[in-house]
């Protein structure tokens, strides 16, 4: 297996995914890990593309990007909720490394102040803490 990361991307705001996707994939490179990248349909589905892509073995880890931004009903926080809770579960269950860069916020002008590698950085943010995750699990491996 080689130094590889999957990158699952929930598209549904192409161009805040772009900018997230930016700033993980620098990280990644500059910490000298390739990657694959993954388009799932919605934030939902990333914990189950997790679990699918982790039986190949094919992975040291995973990072997890997406944005949802508050609408007009609660599935806003069925979706927040319910995605944090699987990346966790997952997590914890099945030892993976998985930097959770999924945007939660009211609006798009907060959710650009977390994308864009020159903001927030939070597709960067969550690619480095899959690293570090991956450099504890395998501290505690040997």
């Amino acid at each position: 297996m080689g130094r590889k990361f999957l990158i699952i991307e929930a598209r549904f705001y192409d161009d805040i995914m772009d900018s997230l996707v930016e700033g993980a994939v620098s990280q990644l490179e500059k910490s000298d890990f390739s990657y694959e990248r993954l388009e799932v349909p919605g934030v939902l589905e990333i914990p189950s593309a997790i679990a699918l892509a982790e039986n190949t073995g094919r992975f040291l880890g995973f990072v997890a990007l997406g944005c949802v931004i508050r609408g007009e009903t609660s599935h806003y926080d069925t979706v927040c909720g319910e995605s944090a809770r699987g990346l966790m579960q997952l997590s914890i269950d099945r030892h993976l490394a998985i930097g959770n860069g999924i945007l939660t916020v009211e609006n798009k002008q907060q959710a650009w102040e977390r994308a864009l590698m020159s903001r927030k950085n939070r597709g960067g943010n969550a690619a480095f803490a899959a690293i570090r995750m991956l450099s504890i699990k395998e501290h505690f491996s040997q």
